[in-house]
């Protein structure tokens, strides 16, 4: 869901990390003690690419993905142990579970586990904390360019109502959260099961696909790229990267729509195919160190789960509404959850949704 800096800048600060700890080398000849972790695109401080190999001893390799669906479609294809860690958001984890693409965490090798806030223990996800570890938080919403739109008074209407629209949006690239947030535009509970509901939301994304104002379905970064350029005059994205807009161009706005929204939390799930274990929870135990939890925190712009962070971080941080959002908008907010029998339904609806 992720920005960090300018793609360009990430890629360059990327680029000379990956030199330093001697990551560059081809794949056939990885360095045994290398880990390679999946995740979205953007997701870690360059820096603690070389501060992990420096602590640690192990290389760290970094495949990225832009959305849920790649992600798991890349598991679901690979015949090869080519994962050790998979940074993965919480609607999906009971779906990897059930198809065995992640395994069981030991989490007597990760002593800062302890650092984990109680109110991220027992997810519905993960209730028995066998499979997940938390990386971060945060929330989907609305970034638009209109300083004159009280962001706390703003509606789907924004982008699904064609003459509220002012000018080109983009909507986000995943098909849970697309098709939730058109539930709650609709009226409905965003993690309704009811087929006619879920038709009516349908029909909703088919029928915003033909306003001439829409710009397509793409990833957080991409929307919020689109903002910035000016290309674009609303998007759907995660709220870190809204922050990061933000912080680039200060007219701009994020709002969570007073029909409600979602919040998400990401977490560190372990391969069922990783070859290199010790490796992988050594990751695990350095994300979830204080000082480190902090500093990822705080560079990505997406609100921490580590207890032991927040006492690092300063009340700047912790205060800003986009980041960390206010009880009246967690109020307004569920978590979205395993749809079970239903995926199917929901596959086939976000089928003719990108067919339209």
């Amino acid at each position: 869901m992720r920005n960090l800096v300018s793609s360009v800048a990430f890629v360059t600060a990327l680029f000379f990390a990956l030199s330093f700890c001697g990551c560059e080398e081809k794949e056939s000849q990885q360095h045994p003690n290398t880990i390679t972790v999946l995740t979205y695109s953007e997701y870690i401080a360059p820096e603690m690419i070389t501060d992990f190999q420096m602590k640690t001893g192990y290389r760290l390799q970094l495949e990225l993905y832009e959305a849920q669906e790649d992600m798991l479609g890349r598991l679901q294809a690979a015949d090869t142990n080519k994962y050790d860690v998979i940074i993965a958001s919480d609607v999906v984890i009971q779906q990897m579970v059930k198809q065995g693409l992640i395994t069981h965490i030991d989490t007597t090798k990760i002593p800062n586990r302890k650092n984990v806030a109680d109110q991220f223990k027992h997810p519905v996800y993960d209730p028995t904390n066998t499979y997940t570890l938390p990386y971060l938080w945060g929330t989907t919403g609305i970034l638009y360019r209109d300083s004159t739109i009280d962001a706390g008074k703003v509606s789907y209407g924004l982008l699904f109502t064609p003459s509220e629209t002012k000018g080109k949006f983009s909507l986000l690239d995943e098909s849970r959260s697309m098709l939730s947030m058109a539930l709650l535009a609709k009226g409905f509970d965003a993690n309704s099961l009811n087929p006619k509901e879920l038709d009516l939301a349908t029909d909703l994304l088919q029928q915003t696909g033909k306003n001439p104002h829409f710009d397509g379905f793409d990833g957080s970064v991409a929307n919020k790229e689109k903002i910035i350029s000016g290309n674009n005059w609303a998007a759907i994205v995660f709220n870190g990267e809204a922050m990061d807009a933000i912080n680039e161009d200060s007219t701009l706005q994020y709002a969570i729509p007073t029909e409600g929204s979602f919040m998400w939390v990401d977490a560190m799930t372990l391969s069922a195919k990783s070859t290199n274990k010790d490796g992988a929870y050594a990751f695990m135990n350095y994300i979830l160190d204080a000082k480190i939890g902090a500093q990822l925190a705080k560079r990505i712009n997406f609100a921490t789960p580590n207890k032991a962070s927040l006492e690092v971080l300063d009340d700047s941080f912790k205060n800003n509404r986009v980041i960390n959002p206010t009880k009246e908008e967690i109020d307004r907010m569920v978590f979205l959850r395993d749809p079970g029998d239903a995926a199917k339904a929901f596959d086939d609806a976000w089928k003719s949704v990108k067919l339209k």
